[in-house]
């Protein structure tokens, strides 16, 4: 056994000499990972994985370390050091060099063995993780805990869902159905075995409870992949087989009595069997592994001992490997091949025990098997109650007979063949067993592994346009079985019916390609023995002597044969090259071969004899070749047992000159390593269609390629062809395209002209319409400003004598309120002299006051003027933004300007003189404020600056006064000149028509105003000047008369408007009694007359 330490080395190889078929126990080579130092000591491995090929392998040890084994390149490198343990592997991801590992954090991580990175880590385990089980398309992973199981998504890491469970009940395991299905089996700890769907995560069923007597506490499972069956097994020697189709228990098996808790179970796959695993490995409490048969319950191998135990173990998809980690830590490497030698060897001379049940078994023990290094057999019921043993010892002086008979498997030819005469049939759920058992099939893998990688044989590649069957499986397992036949063998691979014989075999055998080969192989080799010595011809020979035997047995029916020129390759030859396929049901030609396999190859040929003679009466009536055909190749009504009793009598009676078997060899099994050598053909003709079949080939291969190429040329000039005749028409096209243009666009400038010139005639036709509605609009504008003008200047004349009349009433008013003042300033100027200390201060306050009042008011007047001046940049800045809409209103603003002036002009003639007194007025006022700031400033200062200051003040109140005297005469001569022309205007328009006479209450009133403004101009003549001061400057008469000076201008202003109003009035009414005077002459209709 070799050796192999990883301990010190990242890389290097895995063994120096590789072990050959003959190692000990199977083992290729036994890894450890040791560590050297004060104190050596060995790394145990913990895990083990095999990629998806099979050929590689992935280890974790105690540390951590992952190591990465290459089977084909013998190379092993350390891919990773996790520093903690691993509780779980998986490395058949859909990237190949990825692999994932459950840590004793709780925690999945996946590391790349190339650039060997972490590329993601997963969290979610709340305990350590037990199992990783991936999806067969690598895209997805299941890890289970024992309170959790969660989904996740290897592209992008992600968790997708989650399984929660109670505490109480726990979980066992989760992983997916199979890797060829989309179904997550779960297994609980309260025995509970559900499906789900791996899209929607929903419940497809759950397995129903074992029959009663047979139920266990499941631990561990393991499905086929195919997915039908369903292995359980736990804490006892018993294993569950389910069949998942129907979700019934189908088997119990009975491990042996050491067995007492399975720890672990693994279906060996097998690349011929399609899925349908038969071989499972049990790996139990006493680390020993075993592999049994499910079917035939039979031990084939075991790994492990008690001194070298097992402490898990995985088996490679391809099925050629087995690692397994040992209880010392180390970590062995099984070849599959050696141990099923090992397995197939004839086992050492034993006995084996069969107990009968109880009376009254339970369905629990009708469904029990023994497993057992022999046949496995049921249990027989008893009669008795009590449980009678046989021992079945090994005869030493065994004679040859009984040796011929002895049959692999325990098997006796000749027992089988009494079963058979008793039955007629041996039992359909043994029967492939006994059929393997009677035909010696040697099971080389390996020499059938180097047919099938040969590939497909190019005589079948196109078997399906021959033969189209419907399902693929089934045609892809003919097509390799013939190809394996074609490889072994060049004849037939000339031989046309060879897929009529083969494919009841592979129909029967397609789940297992070897076991099927191997069938039709030893069919050949035994049952169409000389079939090839006339190739191509049909076998003569053999013909021949079905022909001789029918003429022993039935003359009558042979003449007629021979009468209507059906020979032997009409009624025989189809029935032999189709294996009576075409003429007989499964049931029937099944029966058949049971006969057949059991006996010698002649009596293949007698049952096709017995065939015949057995339709004697139906091919009697026939009398049409026609007819014989069909009726050989189609099924007929037949007795099956009748036939086969007719063959048995045949045998017999055959004389021995005639009879097949003195032709014919005994039956001969394949051997076992390498298939024989199968030459019985002339090889010449075989040859000699192989080369002219290849020639032929060759000459189709060159004659397609000259086809081909022709074709191309072909396709090359019609394409330049056409290309050519494209490119003509395209110019061609083209030519009358740019004609077709050119007038287009002659017309179109035509037209262009045309439509200018309608476009001109239409302007000119907008433009005289638009000044046409400019006019009619300047006109019906003008008219409405018109109006307006008219209803504003009577709105005005209105307004005019509104104020006139309360300028009236304020006149009055403000006399009576001078009388009464002046009276007041007269008894209060005597008060204030007297009282002149005890003011003094409520004057300066009052000073004061004012003094902060008109400070107030500069500052308003400050802020006015600023606000003033931004509303004029403002006005300014939205005047230059809508001067284009300015522009259109120009010529409207410049007529309401002309207005506006016009009836300013109007107005100034009465208001010049009146504006310029207000200017003066103005004037004083401003230097009034001005002086009043001086005088604040100066009150500030020293107190000896104070009588300048009034003395200043005095100055100009002095100047003042007289200005507004001077303004007030200026003013009362103005009102006097007015009034005069209005009365000698009134007087002459009295002296014309005796206006008065009509009007007399305006005359009157005219006169009342002139007498009014004379008294108060004469009152105003009359007013004193004091000329007195003050303390402050001013004393209260002047202070008094300052006041009365005011409010006598300002109802003087009032007044001046009243006058000026009338005079209006009084114009407006002489001219339109003047227009009334004065209308226009009308002129009498006149016509025209010639």
């Amino acid at each position: 056994m070799e050796s192999s330490d990883v301990g010190g080395r990242q890389q290097g190889p895995i063994w120096h000499r590789k072990p050959g078929p003959a190692a000990r126990r199977g083992v290729i080579v036994n890894i450890i990972h040791s560590v050297k130092g004060y104190h050596s000591k060995t790394v145990r491995f913990l895990n083990v994985a095999f990629d998806s090929s099979g050929d590689s392998l992935l280890a974790g040890d105690h540390q951590g370390n992952i190591y990465v084994f290459d089977l084909n390149g013998n190379r092993f490198n350390l891919v990773q050091r996790t520093m903690q343990a691993c509780t779980a592997l998986a490395f058949n991801l859909r990237r190949k060099t990825e692999f994932l590992v459950a840590l004793a954090d709780y925690s999945i991580k996946c590391f790349d063995t190339e650039t060997k990175e972490l590329v993601s880590w997963m969290r979610g385990h709340d305990s350590s993780v037990s199992s990783i089980s991936v999806h067969g398309s690598g895209r997805y992973a299941i890890t289970t805990s024992t309170d959790t199981a969660q989904l996740w998504d290897l592209d992008t890491f992600q968790r997708k869902r989650k399984l929660n469970v109670r505490q109480s009940v726990g979980i066992q395991k989760v992983s997916f159905f199979s890797s060829m299905s989309n179904t997550i089996l779960s297994c609980f700890k309260d025995n509970s075995v559900f499906a789900w769907e791996f899209d929607t995560l929903r419940c497809k069923y759950q397995l129903p409870t074992p029959v009663e007597g047979s139920a266990l506490l499941y631990k561990v499972f393991a499905v086929t992949r195919d997915g039908r069956i369903f292995v359980a097994g736990g804490k006892s020697n018993r294993l569950h087989l389910w069949c998942l189709e129907s979700r019934k228990l189908i088997r119990i098996i009975q491990m042996p009595a050491k067995v007492r808790a399975v720890r672990h179970l693994e279906f060996l796959p097998d690349t011929f069997d399609g899925g349908s695993s038969q071989v499972l490995g049990v790996l139990s409490q006493d680390n020993i592994m075993r592999f049994i048969n499910i079917e035939t319950c039979k031990l084939l191998f075991d790994i492990g001992s008690h001194e070298e135990g097992i402490s898990t173990a995985a088996i490679s998809p391809n099925g050629r490997y087995i690692a397994s980690v040992m209880e010392n830590g180390s970590l062995n490497l099984y070849s599959v091949q050696t141990l099923t030698q090992e397995g197939n060897q004839p086992p050492p001379p034993t006995f084996k025990v069969v107990e009968d049940q109880s009376k009254c078994p339970s369905e629990a023990n009708k469904l029990t098997m023994r497993v057992t290094s022999g046949r496995s057999e049921r249990p027989w019921k008893s009669k008795g109650s009590k449980i009678q043993s046989r021992l079945l010892k090994l005869q030493v002086n065994t004679s040859p007979e009984n040796k011929e008979n002895e049959l692999p498997g325990g098997l006796n030819k000749k027992r089988l063949r009494a079963l058979l005469k008793g039955f007629g049939e041996y039992p359909a759920k043994y029967r492939m067993f006994v059929w393997r058992s009677l035909l010696q099939l040697p099971e080389n893998y390996l020499a059938f592994s180097s047919l099938i990688d040969k590939g497909t044989h190019s005589a079948f590649v196109n078997i399906q346009n021959e033969y189209p069957i419907k399902s693929q499986k089934l045609l892809r397992v003919l097509q390799r079985t013939l190809s394996a036949l074609a490889h072994w063998s060049a004849i037939f691979a000339e031989t046309p019916y060879i897929p009529l014989l083969a494919f009841p075999f592979v129909k029967l055998f397609q789940n297992n390609q070897l076991i099927c080969f191997e069938v039709v192989a030893t069919v050949v080799v035994n049952l169409c023995q000389h079939w090839f010595e006339y190739f191509p011809n049909p076998p003569v020979n053999v013909l021949s002597m079905m022909e001789n035997v029918l003429a022993h047995h039935d003359k009558e029916l042979l003449q007629h044969l021979i009468k209507h020129s059906v020979t032997a390759q009409v009624y025989a030859w189809p029935l032999l090259e189709t294996l009576f396929s075409e003429v007989l049901t499964r049931e029937e030609w099944l029966k058949v071969f049971d006969n057949i396999f059991s006996n010698h190859p002649s009596y293949f040929l007698m049952i096709v004899v017995a065939y015949i003679i057995c339709s004697r009466a139906p091919l009697l009536h026939c009398d049409q070749k026609a007819d014989f055909e069909y009726f050989f190749h189609h099924r007929n009504n037949l007795d099956i047992n009748v036939v086969i009793k007719e063959a048995y009598h045949l045998t017999e009676t055959t004389p021995l000159d005639i009879h097949p078997q003195r032709m014919l060899d005994d039956f001969v099994p394949l051997t076992k390593g390498q298939y024989p050598v199968f030459n019985k053909y002339p090889k010449f003709i075989v040859n000699y269609q192989t080369q002219e079949r290849e020639r032929i080939r060759q000459d189709e291969i060159e004659y397609l390629r000259e086809r081909q190429l022709a074709h191309e040329l072909e396709a090359k000039a019609q394409q330049q062809k056409a290309e050519d005749e494209a490119w003509y028409r395209k110019q061609e096209l083209l030519r009358e395209a740019e004609e077709q243009r050119r007038k287009m666009l002659l017309e179109e400038e035509e037209k262009l002209v045309e439509q200018r010139q309608r476009l001109a005639a239409v302007k000119r036709e907008l433009k005289v319409k638009e000044l046409q509605f400019l006019d009619a609009s300047r006109r019906r504008f003008l008219k409405y400003q018109q109006d307006q003008r008219q209803m504003e200047l009577k709105r005005l004349d209105d307004e005019i004598a509104r104020k006139a009349s309360m300028r009236e009433q304020e006149t009055a008013a403000a006399i009576q309120d001078v009388e009464v003042r002046r009276m007041e300033l007269e008894s209060q100027r005597q008060i204030f002299e007297q009282h002149l200390i005890k003011d003094q201060e409520a004057v300066t306050k009052e000073m004061k006051e004012e003094v902060d009042a008109r400070l107030r008011k500069v500052d308003l007047e400050d802020h006015l003027v600023q606000r003033w001046m931004e509303i004029d940049r403002e006005e300014k800045q939205k005047a230059q933004m809508v001067a284009e809409e300015n522009l259109a209103k120009a010529e409207q603003k410049r007529l309401d300007s002309n207005w506006r002036l016009q009836a300013l002009h109007k107005l100034k003639g009465g208001d010049q003189a009146r504006e310029k007194r207000y200017e003066e007025i103005a004037k004083l006022l401003h230097d009034n404020r001005v002086k009043e700031a001086e005088l604040l400033k100066a009150m500030r200062e020293a107190e000896e600056k104070k009588w300048e200051e009034v003395i200043q003040k005095k100055a100009q109140l002095e100047a003042e006064e007289k200005a507004a005297a001077a303004a007030d005469e200026h003013r009362k001569q103005f009102l006097e000149d007015k009034m005069n022309d209005a009365f000698e205007l009134a007087e002459k328009l009295q002296r014309e028509d005796g206006y008065f006479g009509e009007h007399v209450d305006d005359a009157e009133r005219l006169r009342d105003l002139k007498a009014g403004c004379a008294e108060r101009g004469a009152e105003l003549q009359q007013v004193p000047w004091s000329g007195n001061i003050c303390l402050n400057g001013f004393s209260p008469s002047e202070s008094s008369s300052h006041v009365s000076l005011e409010r006598r201008g300002e109802e003087l202003a009032s007044q001046e408007r009243e006058l000026l109003a009338e005079v209006r009035r009084l114009r407006q009414k002489l001219a339109s009694q003047a227009r009334s005077r004065h209308s226009p002459t009308r002129f009498p209709a006149t016509k025209w007359t010639p």
